[in-house]
């Protein structure tokens, strides 16, 4: 940058690029290359099981001891068939039910997300934005919970809904997944560094209720830490077992976690069928992560405030 006569800033042309560092800060060729190798490891090594499960979906119990454990053991024309085979086994050891499954995962999943996640937020921003007494009680049982597991609270929790009538029903998955001591942790975080005070006293003095300046300002700029929070219960209430096993007996309002460990009950199962509902049951959390991604490299104030 220079100056002209009047002292006003002028940038000059260069031939380099701006945002390429100087010399003496880029990495040498070999951190280059072994930087490089280590992803690849790694990539492979968290891509290799769901490239196996895709094998193993296409074999039958006697294939999957005889034939090479990584490839198929059909020709890639006799494919469509063993896939088919095998969809048809999933469906009839099933009874039809694998799809609901699927539909009831998703269901819990994303109720138990949405409703948890706003009430992370709601929970977190109370403990770092308002001062009232017994703040600091509430925040210690939160941290505690995160020291609590979550099966050893299964079985009280079983006894509490067993003696409201709650058992065997949706909400009785639902309501315990909501409860995330992590997700206020991590709301109280966020909204203690990306909710500027001053922005609140500013919408209060401007006569803007709580209510309002929760759902319109905070709730934007909590946004990367909802989607954050999302996730983790999303992941959570879907991959969780323990729970569904003790709350839901019936198997139309079964989560795929259970229905699957059911088909591994019976003698003999077709492990291939198994292979297959639990690729299946995998996709949905692979598509999710893949289209909530860019949302957590989004600026934390985004779109919250008029430029």
């Amino acid at each position: 940058m220079t100056k002209t006569l009047f002292g006003k800033a002028r940038w000059k042309k260069t031939d380099h690029v701006v945002d390429e560092p100087p010399p003496s800060l880029r990495p040498k060729k070999v951190t280059k290359v072994i930087t490089a190798v280590v992803l690849t490891v790694v990539l492979i090594y968290f891509l290799f099981p769901i490239y196996w499960v895709i094998v193993a979906a296409t074999k039958s119990n006697l294939e999957l001891v005889s034939t090479n454990g990584i490839w198929f053991a059909s020709n890639l024309s006799e494919l469509p068939g063993a896939i088919a085979a095998n969809y048809a086994r999933l469906m009839g050891w099933t009874q039809g039910l694998f799809w609901r499954w699927i539909a009831n995962s998703l269901f819990y999943s994303t109720a138990a997300g949405v409703i948890g996640t706003l009430l992370s937020v709601m929970a977190g921003y109370s403990l770092a934005k308002f001062k009232y007494r017994g703040r600091n009680f509430i925040l210690g049982m939160i941290m505690s919970g995160l020291l609590m597991p979550v099966a050893l609270l299964t079985i009280p929790m079983y006894i509490v809904f067993h003696g409201i009538g709650l058992t065997n029903t949706m909400a009785s998955i639902i309501i315990p997944s909501c409860i995330s001591p992590f997700g206020v942790f991590l709301g109280r975080v966020y909204a203690q560094s990306s909710v500027p005070t001053e922005l609140i006293e500013a919408a209060r003095i401007d006569g803007a209720s709580e209510a309002r300046i929760f759902f319109t300002i905070v709730l934007r700029l909590l946004a990367p830490a909802m989607v954050t929070i999302f996730l983790f219960i999303f992941v959570a209430t879907w991959n969780n077992f323990l729970l569904p096993l003790m709350m839901v007996s019936s198997a139309e309002i079964q989560p795929v976690t259970l229905g699957l460990y059911g088909m591994m009950s019976y003698f003999n199962p077709e492990k291939g069928a198994v292979m297959m509902g639990a690729l299946f049951g995998v996709l949905p959390l692979i598509v999710i992560f893949l289209g909530l991604q860019k949302y957590w490299q989004a600026g934390l104030a985004a779109g919250s405030v008029k430029q």
